[in-house]
């Protein structure tokens, strides 16, 4: 957080569930962070329902009634439109689910979007970009958005190791959907 300088004093930043265990540990850490930091700033812990089954839903919730992490919800008919989809429907889903999350940030306020993307994943995407685009390409621990002005995207999660996330969900004895 310190070294990317990734939250200023009266930042407010979309938090972005997923309902996954990176997402849901990047809340309960902000949420902490806030608690007892230096840095004043506001916190909206967003979950879009894409169409998630009735099963999945439960897990959400009752994870975020189990950490303490007060939810705001929107709905979306992303899965019943990428459902329709042949080609490339995970790109589009992703494509979708980022733009919904952009745009009900900025509803809400917020100058911040906060994803939980980790470590693995950054080192996972330079090498996907490498073999599979002929180039070097990574994500980055924050960036402007270009469509949505004034909003920032940070990866609170970036240096953190995926083995180090599982570890937390065993140890907290928790279960997250994929």
């Amino acid at each position: 957080m310190n070294e990317y300088q990734l939250i200023q004093e009266g930042d407010k930043i979309a938090v972005c569930i997923s309902g996954g265990k990176d997402s849901m540990l990047m809340a309960k850490l902000l949420q902490e962070l806030k608690r007892h930091g230096k840095i004043h700033f506001e916190l909206v812990f967003l979950v879009m329902n894409p169409g998630y089954n009735a099963d999945n839903w439960k897990i959400i919730q009752d994870n975020a009634e189990l950490l303490g992490i007060p939810l705001t919800v929107f709905e979306s008919d992303i899965f019943d439109v990428v459902s329709t989809v042949d080609k490339s429907p995970c790109y589009l889903c992703a494509k979708m689910r980022r733009g919904y999350l952009y745009s009900k940030a900025q509803e809400l306020g917020c100058n911040k979007i906060a994803l939980g993307y980790h470590f693995d994943d950054v080192i996972e995407t330079t090498l996907l970009s490498m073999f599979y685009g002929s180039e070097i390409k990574t994500m980055m621990p924050k960036l402007h958005s270009e469509n949505f002005e004034g909003l920032e995207l940070i990866r609170p999660l970036y240096l953190v190791k995926e083995e180090s996330i599982i570890s937390w969900r065993k140890h907290n004895d928790l279960t997250f959907i994929n």
